[in-house]
Protein backbone atom coordinates (compact mmCIF):
# COMPACT_ATOMS: atom_id res chain seq x y z
CA UNK A 1 0.00 0.00 0.00
CA UNK A 2 1.50 3.30 -1.11
CA UNK A 3 1.15 6.44 0.93
CA UNK A 4 1.09 9.66 -0.96
CA UNK A 5 3.55 12.15 0.38
CA UNK A 6 3.19 15.85 0.02
CA UNK A 7 6.33 17.47 -1.29
CA UNK A 8 7.81 19.78 1.29
CA UNK A 9 9.00 23.15 0.19
CA UNK A 10 11.57 25.28 1.90
CA UNK A 11 10.39 28.23 3.96
CA UNK A 12 9.96 31.43 1.98
CA UNK A 13 9.22 34.90 3.35
CA UNK A 14 7.84 35.89 -0.05
CA UNK A 15 5.34 33.01 0.03
CA UNK A 16 4.34 33.86 3.61
CA UNK A 17 3.78 37.51 2.57
CA UNK A 18 1.65 36.33 -0.37
CA UNK A 19 -0.45 34.23 2.00
CA UNK A 20 -1.27 37.41 3.95
CA UNK A 21 -2.22 39.07 0.66
CA UNK A 22 -4.61 36.21 -0.11
CA UNK A 23 -6.08 36.41 3.41
CA UNK A 24 -6.56 40.16 3.02
CA UNK A 25 -8.34 39.61 -0.30
CA UNK A 26 -10.53 37.03 1.44
CA UNK A 27 -11.48 39.61 4.08
CA UNK A 28 -12.39 42.10 1.34
CA UNK A 29 -14.61 39.50 -0.35
CA UNK A 30 -16.14 38.69 3.05
CA UNK A 31 -16.97 42.31 3.88
CA UNK A 32 -18.21 43.13 0.37
CA UNK A 33 -20.47 40.10 -0.03
CA UNK A 34 -21.77 39.34 3.46
CA UNK A 35 -24.52 41.68 4.57
CA UNK A 36 -24.82 40.07 8.01
CA UNK A 37 -21.25 40.99 8.87
CA UNK A 38 -22.39 44.62 9.08
CA UNK A 39 -25.08 43.65 11.58
CA UNK A 40 -22.47 41.84 13.66
CA UNK A 41 -20.05 44.79 13.47
CA UNK A 42 -22.79 47.25 14.47
CA UNK A 43 -23.61 45.15 17.54
CA UNK A 44 -19.88 44.89 18.31
CA UNK A 45 -19.51 48.67 18.06
CA UNK A 46 -22.42 49.12 20.50
CA UNK A 47 -20.78 46.62 22.86
CA UNK A 48 -17.45 48.47 22.64
CA UNK A 49 -19.14 51.77 23.49
CA UNK A 50 -20.97 50.08 26.38
CA UNK A 51 -17.64 48.61 27.53
CA UNK A 52 -16.05 52.04 27.54
CA UNK A 53 -19.05 53.58 29.30
CA UNK A 54 -19.15 50.93 32.04
CA UNK A 55 -15.34 50.70 32.24
CA UNK A 56 -15.46 46.93 32.04
CA UNK A 57 -12.56 44.87 33.35
CA UNK A 58 -9.69 43.41 31.36
CA UNK A 59 -11.24 39.93 31.59
CA UNK A 60 -14.56 41.31 30.34
CA UNK A 61 -12.76 42.89 27.36
CA UNK A 62 -11.08 39.57 26.60
CA UNK A 63 -14.44 37.79 26.71
CA UNK A 64 -15.95 40.45 24.47
CA UNK A 65 -13.12 40.11 21.95
CA UNK A 66 -13.40 36.32 22.04
CA UNK A 67 -17.17 36.44 21.47
CA UNK A 68 -16.80 38.89 18.57
CA UNK A 69 -14.07 36.78 17.00
CA UNK A 70 -16.20 33.66 17.38
CA UNK A 71 -19.16 35.23 15.58
CA UNK A 72 -17.10 36.81 12.79
CA UNK A 73 -15.17 33.57 12.23
CA UNK A 74 -18.39 31.55 12.07
CA UNK A 75 -19.85 34.05 9.61
CA UNK A 76 -16.69 33.92 7.46
CA UNK A 77 -16.81 30.10 7.34
CA UNK A 78 -20.51 30.29 6.50
CA UNK A 79 -19.75 32.67 3.64
CA UNK A 80 -16.95 30.44 2.34
CA UNK A 81 -19.25 27.41 2.42
CA UNK A 82 -22.03 29.31 0.63
CA UNK A 83 -19.60 30.46 -2.10
CA UNK A 84 -18.37 26.89 -2.57
CA UNK A 85 -21.87 25.37 -2.65
CA UNK A 86 -23.04 27.99 -5.17
CA UNK A 87 -20.10 27.00 -7.38
CA UNK A 88 -20.31 23.23 -7.02
CA UNK A 89 -24.10 22.87 -6.90
CA UNK A 90 -25.65 25.69 -8.94
CA UNK A 91 -28.94 23.81 -9.28
CA UNK A 92 -31.08 23.11 -6.26
CA UNK A 93 -30.09 20.01 -4.34
CA UNK A 94 -31.36 19.07 -0.88
CA UNK A 95 -27.82 18.30 0.35
CA UNK A 96 -26.63 21.72 -0.81
CA UNK A 97 -29.51 23.30 1.08
CA UNK A 98 -28.68 21.23 4.18
CA UNK A 99 -25.02 22.24 3.97
CA UNK A 100 -25.90 25.94 3.80
CA UNK A 101 -28.45 25.61 6.61
CA UNK A 102 -26.01 23.82 8.91
CA UNK A 103 -23.37 26.50 8.26
CA UNK A 104 -25.94 29.22 9.01
CA UNK A 105 -26.87 27.29 12.16
CA UNK A 106 -23.23 27.48 13.26
CA UNK A 107 -23.41 31.27 13.00
CA UNK A 108 -26.59 31.20 15.07
CA UNK A 109 -24.86 29.09 17.75
CA UNK A 110 -21.93 31.53 17.83
CA UNK A 111 -24.29 34.52 17.98
CA UNK A 112 -26.31 33.04 20.84
CA UNK A 113 -23.08 32.27 22.68
CA UNK A 114 -21.90 35.86 22.16
CA UNK A 115 -25.25 37.21 23.33
CA UNK A 116 -25.04 35.13 26.52
CA UNK A 117 -21.50 36.42 27.12
CA UNK A 118 -22.71 39.99 26.49
CA UNK A 119 -25.63 39.57 28.87
CA UNK A 120 -23.27 38.14 31.47
CA UNK A 121 -20.89 41.07 31.13
CA UNK A 122 -23.27 43.99 30.71
CA UNK A 123 -26.11 42.63 32.81
CA UNK A 124 -23.79 42.73 35.80
CA UNK A 125 -22.85 46.37 35.12
CA UNK A 126 -26.46 47.41 34.41
CA UNK A 127 -27.68 45.88 37.66
CA UNK A 128 -24.79 47.52 39.50
CA UNK A 129 -25.58 50.94 38.05
CA UNK A 130 -29.29 50.58 38.87
CA UNK A 131 -28.51 49.65 42.48
CA UNK A 132 -26.59 52.88 43.11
Amino acid sequence: MEESQRATESFSLVKRAKSFTHAGRGLLVFFKTTHNVWVHLTILLAAVFAGIYFRITYIDWMLLIFAAGLVLTAEAFNTAIEIDIDLTSPQYHPYARDTKDVAAGAVLIASITAAIIGIGIFGNYLVGSLMR
